[in-house]
């Protein structure tokens, strides 16, 4: 009974010198409340670190944006014959024949026209950085100028900034649209030579026929035009996290000298050792080795701190009766 009288009295000195960090920062804050609220008797009390809450959020973005391609459907020819004269009709006469001369004619044999081709859209990737966590706030352990008071550890608790981080993100942006370039086709020509009269004949005339000479000629039968497709925008799902509620100080219910026995600090000891967390010998008392796997064990599953609390209790499993 001595013995658990003792370690007792070492878990209530051990808890105020835990708690005397969070109690000055909450003078500093303002806080004048001295006692928990709706306290209940034969229970213990400590206000205690209550860390920020989080969520994960997903969120969709643009990927790359909406375009248009153009399809260009070339335009439609045909050949076909068409005759030309190569020699007019001409009249002959008996006692004086008709003289000559050859002349040089120009013949359109393909139409000017108009090509078109397309160019296709240009895209830029670019970064954008978003908040993957926010900036904030939290409790670290410093050093005081003594580390032990009467042979008993003390705490010292630091409210510390967290710089938010980031991560960065690449998507394609359109820099240029998809455009359709004309081209400008020149017509074709072909020289056609021919036979004209240059002196008609004279006394008698002779009517001699024209002569034609039938050549193959381009037109066109469907004009080149173009056809858009629309290219669709593709988005992607991104996942952040997002603050519910900041850290705050509050009253909590906690283990003290009133309902903390010897068999209740093995359990706690004993749990903390099955989840990995060292607390030093399973001995029933509770040194400066259990109290950091304690802390190290609400840091990690986001729990109040500054305490023994029932919420932490019910994490590790542990009842009490």
């Amino acid at each position: 009974m001595e013995l658990l009288g003792r370690k007792t009295r070492r878990i209530s000195l051990v808890t105020l010198l835990a708690l005397a960090p969070l109690t000055a920062h909450a003078a500093e804050q303002g806080d004048v409340s001295l006692f928990p609220p709706n306290a209940e008797p034969g229970k213990c009390y400590a206000k205690v670190m209550v860390p920020a809450k989080f969520k994960t959020v997903t969120e969709e973005v643009v990927k790359r944006e909406a375009a248009e391609k153009i399809k260009i459907i070339p335009a439609e020819w045909e050949w076909v014959e068409e005759k030309v004269v190569v020699k007019e009709e001409e009249e002959k006469l008996e006692i004086i024949p008709a003289t000559y001369k050859t002349v040089e004619e120009k013949v359109e044999i393909e139409p000017a026209s108009v090509k078109l081709e397309a160019v296709d859209p240009v895209y830029d990737t670019v970064e954008e950085k978003i908040i993957a966590k926010p900036a904030r706030t939290v409790w670290k352990k410093g050093n005081g100028l003594l580390d032990k008071v009467n042979g008993i550890a003390g705490e010292i608790m630091c409210l510390v900034n967290e710089p938010a981080t980031y991560k960065t993100l690449e998507k394609q942006v359109l820099k240029t649209p998809a455009t359709v370039k004309k081209i400008e086709v020149p017509a074709k020509f072909k020289i056609i030579k021919k036979t004209v009269v240059d002196k008609p004949a004279e006394v008698k005339k002779i009517v001699v026929p024209a002569e034609y000479e039938t050549i193959k000629v381009k037109k066109l039968v469907t004009p080149a035009r173009e056809e858009r497709v629309t290219i669709p925008e593709e988005r992607q799902t991104i996942t952040k996290l997002v603050k519910e509620s900041d850290e705050r100080m509050s009253w909590q219910p906690v283990l003290c000298q009133t309902n903390m026995t010897q068999d209740v600090i093995e359990k706690i000891q004993m749990a903390l050792l099955d989840k990995g967390f060292d607390p030093g010998p399973v001995d029933g008392s509770i040194g400066g080795a259990t109290l950091k796997a304690l802390d190290k064990f609400q840091t990690k599953n986001n729990l109040a701190r500054g305490g023994l609390t029932y919420e932490t209790l019910k994490a590790l499993n542990i009842t009490i009766e």
